[in-house]
C-alpha cells in the first residue's frame, strides 16, 4: 500500500511540473548583399602634381618685374616675369632697318634688270649679253639678302618675346628663386608652377599583385588632411621596373581636383583598388566580418551561421574563404545573395538554436 502512494506521490508531482520554454538567444545578423566590386588592400602613396614646371629664360638680362609671389593661383599665358626689354628692342629695329634698306636695293636691282632686259629684246646689240646675266645676279643676291635679314628680324622679335615669362597653364606658384632688378642668365630658374587641375598619387605595389593591376576597374583615394572624404581615380602608370630595396612597383593613380576640396601636391593618404577579376590579389564575392566565421577542429573547413527566418534557427554552412581585405573577409561561396548570417557570438550557436535579430546599434553621430 505504502509502494502505491509514493508512485501516486510522483505521478502527480510529474504532472504539476512544466516543460521548460527554449531559450532563445538574440544574435547579431547581416544581410548579403548581391556580388559587387570588392575594395581590396590599401596601398600608401603621396601626391604630386600632374605637371610641374621651372621656369626660366631663353635669353639673359635684368629682372624689372615679377608680379607674383608664392601661393598665387595663375591663369594660362598670364605674366610671371619680364626682363628689361631695352636691348632687344633695339635689336629688332636694327634688323628691321636692315631688312628695309635692302628691300629697296632689291627693288631698285629688279627694275634695272626689267629696264635692261627690254633693251635687250629690242636692241641685242645696244647691251651685250654679259651685262644682262649681270644684272641678274645682282638681284638674285640681293633676293638672298633679304631673306637672310626676315630671318634676323623673325630673331631679333623672338629675342623680344622671350623676355617675358608666361604661365603654360592653370596652376599655383610655389616657389621663386630670383628677385626684381637681379640678373639672370638664360635658362636659369625663375619661378616654380605647379598644375593643380589634376593630381597624380604614387603608389607602391607588391611584386606579387603587380600581375594583377591592369584587372583593376576602379580606385579611391583618402588623404590624412582630408578625412572621412574618399576621390575618385583611375590607374595612369604601371612602372616597369620594381624598387631593389623593398621589391614595390611604383602605380600611378590619376585623380580629378574636386570642387569642394582642394588636394594639394605632397599630401599623404592611402588608395583602394577594386576589381572582379579572380586570383589572389581581387575576387568577386560577399565582404563579412571575420568573427562571422567558424572553423572546426582541424582548422581545415570554414562554416557560417546561417538564420532561417521563417522559423527563427541557425544552422552552420561550408563556406569558401577568400582574402582578407580592410572592410573584412571575402567569402566567395557558400552562401547565396540575401540570406542572413550571425555575426557576433557564434560561438554560444548550437544547431537548431532558436535566436532573435539584435537591433542594429547606430554609432554616435550618425544618423
Amino acid at each position: 500500500m505504502r509502494y502505491i502512494i509514493y508512485s501516486i506521490l510522483i505521478l502527480c508531482a510529474g504532472c504539476q511540473k512544466e516543460e521548460a520554454p527554449p531559450i532563445i538567444r538574440p544574435v547579431r545578423a547581416m544581410q548579403l548583399e548581391s556580388k559587387e566590386l570588392v575594395r581590396l588592400s590599401s596601398f600608401p602613396g603621396r601626391t604630386r602634381a600632374v605637371d610641374r614646371t621651372n621656369l626660366s629664360f631663353r635669353v639673359e638680362g635684368q629682372l624689372v618685374e615679377r608680379p607674383v609671389f608664392v601661393g598665387d593661383k595663375v591663369l594660362k599665358g598670364e605674366l610671371l616675369a619680364r626682363l628689361d626689354p631695352k636691348d632687344f628692342e633695339v635689336n629688332v629695329q636694327n634688323a628691321l632697318g636692315s631688312l628695309e634698306r635692302a628691300q629697296a636695293q632689291l627693288r631698285f636691282a629688279e627694275n634695272d634688270y626689267e629696264r635692261v632686259q627690254k633693251i635687250w629684246k629690242e636692241d641685242p646689240g645696244a647691251i651685250s649679253e654679259s651685262m644682262l646675266d649681270q644684272k641678274k645676279e645682282e638681284a638674285n643676291q640681293l633676293k638672298g639678302q633679304v631673306r637672310s635679314l626676315e630671318a634676323e628680324l623673325e630673331h631679333a622679335v623672338d629675342q623680344l618675346g622671350y623676355t617675358k615669362l608666361l604661365a603654360p597653364y592653370n596652376g599655383v606658384v610655389v616657389a621663386t628663386y630670383v628677385e626684381n632688378h637681379e640678373y639672370v642668365r638664360a635658362k636659369q630658374s625663375i619661378i616654380r608652377v605647379l598644375d593643380t587641375s589634376q593630381v597624380e598619387m604614387v603608389i607602391d605595389v607588391p611584386e606579387s599583385m603587380i600581375a594583377s593591376i591592369p584587372s583593376v576597374e576602379g580606385a579611391v583615394a583618402e588623404f590624412d588632411a582630408i578625412p572621412h572624404k574618399e576621390f575618385q581615380a583611375e590607374v595612369k602608370e604601371i612602372g616597369a621596373e620594381a624598387s631593389a630595396s623593398t621589391r614595390t612597383y611604383p602605380v600611378t593613380l590619376l585623380i580629378e581636383q574636386p570642387d569642394e576640396e582642394v588636394i594639394y601636391p605632397g599630401m599623404a593618404g592611402y588608395a583602394y583598388l577594386y576589381s572582379s577579376m579572380p586570383g589572389e590579389f581581387s575576387g568577386v564575392g560577399f565582404i563579412i566580418p571575420p568573427a562571422a566565421l567558424v572553423t572546426d577542429s582541424n582548422l581545415s573547413t570554414t562554416y557560417v551561421w546561417i538564420v532561417d527566418t521563417d522559423s527563427m534557427t541557425v544552422y552552420k554552412r561550408e563556406v569558401e574563404k577568400g582574402r582578407l581585405t580592410s572592410e573584412g573577409m571575402i567569402i566567395l561561396g557558400g552562401v547565396e545573395e540575401g540570406e542572413w548570417i550571425v555575426t557576433a557570438g557564434v560561438q554560444y550557436l548550437e544547431k537548431g538554436q532558436k535566436v532573435r535579430l539584435a537591433p542594429v546599434q547606430v554609432d554616435e553621430g550618425t544618423e
